[in-house]
């Protein structure tokens, strides 16, 4: 196997694009699979890395390899590895300070990633990892979503919000959800029940007494979410200021907790007017829990929304379309042509 591979990288905080360039191939540890990428995502959280929106957050070294979920074929394993074997299709979200999926190869821990949705093309299964995980964690794990209770969605046609309706279908919920008007029946076909077009009336002039609301826009939106929410209901925020807890189990240092406190204060102020539950969500990576996801597509309960697939030589069009805001779905880099090849390692 050849020692080095292409990868996509920047060398400094607002680079305007990243750079494709030959680098080593990653180092394999005992618990990791080495996998050939063939499709990756491009997500919201990859432009804010490229341009240092997230140093309060997170910590990296330049070089540095974008990318932060994928599907691909697995080509080495690790000593300790039992999961997965040579030839496995797969697909994943790396931790937090081992990205780097726009890369011909990724070295990844083997409880970071699950078998390839049977149903899915990878390109359809790169278009998961992040998205998925994201909406399962905020609906399941934190909301606890039942089968009696409203959740409004934000921007429902976008990357997150088009799982998350699918996801709260899944659980049961009755949907809510904000979009433009040209994406209400497209919304409508994820599951939404309720569509807001957010250019003709505010959401909350329109909704009330909901049990939770999944928050993906910060700033007005998310204090305006605090008008709808019943007492003792819950916003789950991936877009507004880290709270306590995700401080205490980030183990986030004293100043920056108290950067945190103060940056919050108006919406903890809300919090305890209105007896709502605010909590910030920094997706962990899980295995596991895109195994549960891969059975609500096999049991055609979701299915992943991709708005254009390009070639990974085409990653400067892509960022700009990405950048642009419009996105249906999501935006995949195709890394191999013929994955089928790889499948006979």
């Amino acid at each position: 196997m050849t020692k080095t591979m292409q990868a996509a990288l920047i060398t400094h905080n607002k680079q305007a694009v990243p750079e494709i360039q030959n680098v080593p191939l990653p180092t394999v540890r005992p618990n990791d699979v080495l996998v050939r990428i063939v499709a990756a995502s491009i997500n919201p959280i990859d432009l804010k890395t490229k341009d240092g929106k997230l140093r309060l957050l997170l910590k990296y070294q330049m070089p540095l390899i974008l990318g932060s979920d994928f599907s691909g074929i697995v080509t080495k394993v690790g000593t300790n590895v039992t999961r997965f074997k040579v030839g496995d299709a797969v697909f994943g979200r790396p931790q937090k300070d081992r990205i780097g999926t726009f890369a011909d190869f990724l070295a990844i821990d083997q409880h970071d990633i699950a078998l390839k949705p049977s149903r899915l093309t990878f390109e359809e299964a790169a278009a998961l990892p992040l998205v998925s995980l994201t909406s399962y964690q905020a609906l399941h794990d934190l909301m606890h979503l039942t089968p009696d209770q409203k959740v409004l969605i934000q921007a429902g046609a976008g990357g997150v919000g088009t799982v998350a309706i699918q996801i709260a279908k899944a659980l049961g919920a009755e949907v809510a959800t904000t979009t433009s008007s040209q994406n209400i029946a497209f919304v409508k076909s994820l599951g939404a029940d309720h569509v807001i077009d957010y250019h003709r009336v505010p959401f909350q002039d329109v909704l009330s007494d909901y049990d939770c609301v999944f928050d993906t826009l910060g700033g007005t939106s998310l204090a305006n979410a605090f008008q709808i929410v019943k007492p003792g209901g819950m916003i789950v925020s991936v877009s507004g200021i880290p709270d306590e807890k995700f401080s205490d189990a980030y183990n986030v240092p004293i100043w920056k907790k108290v950067a945190f406190r103060l940056a919050n204060h108006r919406i903890s102020k809300l919090a305890r007017k209105t007896g709502v539950s605010y909590r910030f969500l920094f997706m962990h990576p899980s295995g596991s829990e895109l195994e549960k996801i891969g059975e609500l597509v096999e049991n055609d309960k979701l299915r992943p929304i991709v708005d254009r697939v390009l070639p990974f030589a085409q990653l400067p069009e892509a960022f700009a379309y990405s950048q642009a805001g419009h996105t249906k779905g999501k935006i995949i880099l195709k890394l191999v042509d013929n994955p089928n090849s790889l499948l006979q390692v």
